[in-house]
């Protein structure tokens, strides 16, 4: 029987396994993941990891391997205006540095950072199934049975579902959701450009939605483009001419000429909260638990903030001899995570309506609102470090920089 089985095997998911295996040797673990085993290597996003999660992936001791490939966010604008503006005025902006030498994030290729952490999972022994997904589970008492597609029953202490916002595993618990869609899908590509960015990250909100321009290493920067869904569907699906010139629009002239990459992808955007993030022997981490609009970009970090939590409550109960798979275990995690992640999401939801519009009244006093938090410095300071996760005193240990 396994100590701990984790379903998925993305960032959250190897990171679960690695945070606790790393703190808890001789702890039995395992990654089941549906997909083959070369598909993680043909994802060509990449995305932004806060200065908290960087000094948990220190811990892991992968950030060595991760930084060559990461580029550090040294400032952000933040922009209101229609496509069509000749002038986009900057509202609001932000200095990247949160700490003596670290930014407040880092663009990282997903396909450096999934590496990063298969590799730790090798060294650490804790084995990767492919080509798997789960089709029944079962609490049994001191265990919980998980049944996969091909056909085999794995026994384990405890069983955390990080299969991502459709989660089959979650909807195997019986536990339920509260979610809607925003008619917003969120064009996401990779756009080289003359000029260097100088590692500034823009936010442009556009009557549509927010159009983000996030650096990458050499003259590259990734876009995270909100559309209406129908009209994204439309601007995937054109020519590469027509594309780029809509891009053009929206991207401006600023960097020089710009060519964006053949490969563009859209993805519905919508809200999506657990009303539990446990069940017995099972716990739900990363967009399992919540899936929220990239408006904020803490989608992912909201995941690692999930890691550190769970496997501080799994190893400290460990250390105490308390079952790991328990209910008054596992109530700790929730407790820890669930008021965060309903804010963040509650945060986007408002920002996302707020922002998507172009309501004149509405635009004029966020626009008010945006001038008045760049004048207060002490403001932005509280704001910035909220993004980067350096700000919360309760914080998980990995997320601080300490082992567990």
């Amino acid at each position: 029987m396994l100590d701990l089985l984790v379903v998925g095997g993305g960032y959250v998911g190897l990171s679960v396994a690695v945070a606790i295996k790393q703190a808890a040797p001789h702890m039995a673990i395992e990654v089941v993941e549906a997909a083959p085993a070369e598909v993680w290597k043909k994802d060509v996003r990449a995305s932004a990891i806060i200065a908290a999660a960087t000094k948990m992936l220190e811990i892991f001791g992968v950030w060595d391997e991760i930084e060559p490939d990461a580029q550090p966010i040294n400032r952000m604008i933040v922009t209101d205006s229609k496509a069509s503006d000749p002038v986009r005025p900057v509202f609001l902006t932000f200095d990247g540095e949160v700490e003596e030498g670290r930014p407040f994030a880092h663009m990282i290729p997903n396909v450096s950072m999934v590496a990063a952490l298969r590799n730790a999972c090798e060294r650490l022994g804790v084995p990767i199934r492919h080509g798997v997904r789960a089709t029944g589970f079962r609490d049994t008492g001191p265990s919980a049975e998980l049944t996969l597609s091909d056909g085999s029953v794995i026994a384990s202490r405890l069983v955390v579902a990080c299969d991502g916002v459709r989660s089959k595993l979650r909807d195997l618990a019986g536990i339920k959701t509260v979610s809607w869609d925003y008619g917003q899908s969120g064009i996401v590509t990779t756009v080289e450009h003359e000029r260097p960015h100088e590692g500034m990250a823009e936010e442009h909100f556009l009557p549509a939605g927010p159009f983000a321009i996030l650096p990458l290493k050499g003259n590259r920067s990734s876009l995270v483009w909100t559309e209406r869904t129908a009209d994204a569907d439309r601007m995937v699906a054109a020519d590469d001419l027509m594309f780029e010139a809509e891009l053009e629009r929206r991207f401006g002239h600023k960097l020089g000429q710009i060519r964006a990459s053949e490969d563009r992808r859209a993805y519905p955007l919508g809200l999506t909260l657990a009303r539990a993030f446990v069940a017995p022997r099972l716990a739900l981490a990363g967009d399992a638990a919540h899936g929220i609009h990239p408006i904020s970009g803490q989608g992912l970090n909201l995941g690692f903030k999930d890691v550190a939590a769970l496997a501080e409550t799994i190893v400290d109960a460990d250390r105490l001899g308390l079952d790991i798979g328990s209910m008054n275990v596992l109530e700790r995690y929730q407790i820890w995570r669930r008021f965060d992640t309903f804010r963040m999401g509650v945060t986007t939801d408002v920002l996302n309506r707020l922002f998507s519009n172009d309501i004149t009244p509405v635009r004029v006093m966020r626009d008010f609102g945006l001038g008045v938090v760049d004048r207060m410095p002490r403001l932005k300071n509280f704001f910035i470090r909220e993004a980067a996760g350096t700000s919360n005193a309760g914080a998980p240990k990995l997320l601080a920089g300490y082992p567990i």
